[in-house]
């Protein structure tokens, strides 16, 4: 069975949900700029988001039942919530770690002194 000739199920939502995954946890782990981590952040957590909605589908359920699930919606916003407040702090602290050292680079990050 190929997952090219089927038509959209749950596996093609979780191929995407892990791509995205993988996609960001590699950016976290190779950039040195504090934004690129933050966008390697995001990434992740939107696939997680990806995977929360495709198990919440009722279309998608494994096991047939015809249920509205918004349990993965439901959990997906609270995530995006989330997100948005992590950028928003992450991008102050980086704001004012550039105006005190002139780099953003975390490497020479070292010492954040109020």
């Amino acid at each position: 069975m190929n997952l090219l000739t089927q038509p959209v199920g749950l596996s093609h939502y979780l191929v995407v949900g892990a791509v995205l995954f993988v996609a960001g946890v590699v950016c976290m782990a190779t950039k040195r700029n504090a934004l690129g981590v933050l966008m390697g952040i995001e990434l992740v957590l939107n696939g997680a988001n990806i995977n929360f909605v495709a198990f919440a589908c009722p279309q998608l359920r494994i096991d047939g039942q015809n249920a509205i699930g918004l349990d993965g919606h439901l959990m997906a916003m609270f995530v995006i919530v989330l997100a948005a407040a992590e950028a928003a702090v992450a991008l102050a602290i980086a704001l004012s770690y550039y105006n005190n050292h002139a780099t953003i680079d975390v490497d020479r990050a070292d010492e954040l002194k109020g």
